[in-house]
C-alpha cells in the first residue's frame, strides 16, 4: 500500500559521466553510502552479537563502515566445523570514485577482499590449501568446504570472521524479472549486484541472468597448466575422480572470452538502476537452477585498486574529516516502494501502475541525466491507480523517472528508444 507515511523519503539520483564513467556527485545519497543495512535499533544476530553495520561515515573520497560481520538473520550450525562465529569489529574503507587499474591487476587474495551490504564479509573462491602443498592446484572452497557451510552459504574460521565465498542468499531475495540489488561492495570500490541484471549494458533488453565466462576444462588428468603448459610430473594434480571431482581445483576452470556475459575480473561496465549513468560493477553468478557458479563472486583478480587498509585486521584508519550517516535519507526505486512501470525501454506510452490507490497528491516527472525536468504529469485528485505517460516526443536515451505521493520522492531509471 502506498502510504507517505511508511515509505522513506528518497532524493532521485543523478550522475555524471558517461556510460563507462564512474565518477559521480558526492551527495548522501549516493548508493556507496546508502546501500548499507545500517543498524539504527540495536539489533543483535548470533550469541546476542551486534548485527549487520553499526556505523558509516563518508567524504568526498571514501565512505568507512564499522560492522560485525554479524548479520541479523540466523547463522549456524557449521557441520563438521569447530569454529565459532564472533564481532570482527571491522572498519573498512570503500572508495567512492574507483578507476580501472592499469598494468597489472591486483590478485584476491585470501581473507576478506569485499563486504556485503549487512556487513559480512566476502572472501574468494579458494580454501587456503593446494594439492600436497605445492601451491599449484588450489582448492575450491564451495567444493571442498561446501559440506560445512550453514543454510545461508557462510561459515567462520579460526579468526571467527562469518564469511560468504558464493551468493549470500539470506541477505536478499534474487528475481529473475527485475534487476538485482546491490548486495555489497568490493575493496575496490566497485558495487557487487546479485544475479540479475538489464541485459543490455544500456539499460534495455529486459532482464536476464549474467553468465560468468568461465567454464571448466575439458580434461581428465591434471596435467597441463590452464593456458595448455604441460606441466612437470612432480607437478601433477591428482586425476578427475569421484573423490577430486572436475572444480575441486579453481585450475580447473579457464576463462574464455565471450562466452558469457562478464569479463575475467566477473564484472563488466553498465547501466543499473543505482548508477543510471553507468559504473562497473561484479555479479555473483549463479546457473539456471540457482547453483552457484565459479567464480562466484569477485574474479581472481580485481579489475580496480583496493583499499590496501581494508586487508588483515580489517581495521582502516579514519584520517580525513567525515560526515556521519544516519540512516534517515534512503534511496528507493519504484519496484520498492510497490509500484510498477511498463514498458521498459518504452517507445510511446510508458504506463506506471500503483500497489494500491494513492494517498495524496501525485506529480510524476521525467527528468534528463543532469536533473532537467523535461516532462511532468500532476494528478491533483487522490486514489489514482494507473496512469500512462506520452513519451514518443522525447529523444532516444535514459531519463529519470521521479514519482513524488506527497513528500515521499521515488525513482527508477528508463530507457527511450
Amino acid at each position: 500500500m502506498i502510504k507517505a507515511t511508511t515509505i522513506i523519503a528518497s532524493a532521485v539520483l543523478i550522475f555524471s559521466g558517461n556510460l563507462l564513467s564512474t565518477k559521480h556527485l558526492q551527495a548522501q545519497t549516493a548508493p556507496e553510502i546508502t546501500a548499507w543495512k545500517l543498524n539504527t535499533t540495536g539489533v543483535t544476530g548470533y550469541k546476542g552479537l551486534p548485527a549487520d553495520v553499526q556505523r558509516v561515515r563518508y567524504s568526498s573520497t571514501n565512505v568507512y563502515v564499522n560492522c560485525s560481520s554479524i548479520p541479523s538473520y540466523t547463522i549456524g550450525p557449521w557441520p563438521m566445523n569447530p569454529n565459532d562465529a564472533s564481532n570482527q569489529a571491522y572498519v573498512f574503507r570503500i572508495p567512492r570514485n574507483p578507476q580501472p587499474k592499469t598494468g597489472t591487476k591486483t590478485s584476491v587474495g585470501l581473507g576478506q577482499i569485499g563486504v556485503f551490504t549487512n556487513g559480512v564479509v566476502l572472501y574468494n573462491a579458494l580454501d587456503a590449501n593446494s594439492y600436497q602443498n605445492k601451491n599449484i592446484w588450489h582448492q575450491n572452497a564451495v567444493v571442498v568446504e561446501g559440506p560445512s557451510f550453514d543454510a545461508c552459504f557462510g561459515h567462520p574460521p579460526q579468526n571467527g570472521a562469518y564469511h560468504h565465498h558464493q551468493n549470500p542468499k539470506c541477505l536478499y531475495t534474487a528475481s529473475a524479472t527485475q534487476h538485482s540489488p546491490i548486495v555489497g561492495y568490493s575493496f575496490d570500490g566497485y558495487p557487487i549486484y546479485g544475479p540479475y541484471a538489464y541485459a543490455n549494458i544500456t539499460g534495455g533488453g529486459g532482464i536476464t541472468r549474467m553468465k560468468t565466462s568461465y567454464h571448466t576444462r575439458s580434461i581428465t588428468k591434471r596435467q597441463t597448466a590452464i593456458d595448455g603448459t604441460a606441466l612437470a610430473s612432480a607437478n601433477y594434480g591428482p586425476d578427475v575422480s569421484t573423490q577430486y571431482p572436475l572444480g575441486y581445483y579453481s585450475e580447473d576452470f579457464v576463462y574464455e572470452k565471450g562466452f558469457g556475459d562478464l569479463d575475467e575480473y566477473n564484472g563488466r561496465n553498465a547501466i543499473t538502476p543505482e548508477y543510471p549513468q553507468g559504473t562497473y560493477a561484479y555479479y555473483v553468478t549463479i546457473d539456471a537452477s540457482g547453483k552457484s557458479e565459479y567464480p562466484y563472486v569477485i574474479g581472481p583478480q580485481y579489475n580496480g585498486t583496493p583499499a590496501n587498509d581494508d586487508f588483515g585486521m580489517g581495521r582502516a584508519t579514519v584520517s580525513e574529516a567525515t560526515t556521519d550517516y544516519t540512516g534517515k535519507t534512503s534511496v528507493r526505486s519504484l519496484n520498492d516502494a510497490g509500484l510498477t512501470f511498463f514498458p521498459n525501454p518504452v517507445t510511446d506510452m510508458l504506463t506506471l501502475e500503483f500497489g494500491a490507490p494513492t494517498t495524496a497528491p501525485t506529480t510524476i516527472i521525467v527528468r534528463t541525466l543532469l536533473g532537467q525536468p523535461v516532462q511532468t504529469l500532476s494528478e491533483q485528485s487522490l486514489g489514482m491507480s494507473r496512469t500512462t505517460i506520452d513519451v514518443s516526443s522525447l529523444a532516444a536515451g535514459v531519463y529519470a523517472l521521479e514519482v513524488r505521493i506527497g513528500s515521499v520522492r521515488v525513482a527508477q531509471m528508463i530507457v527511450k528508444h
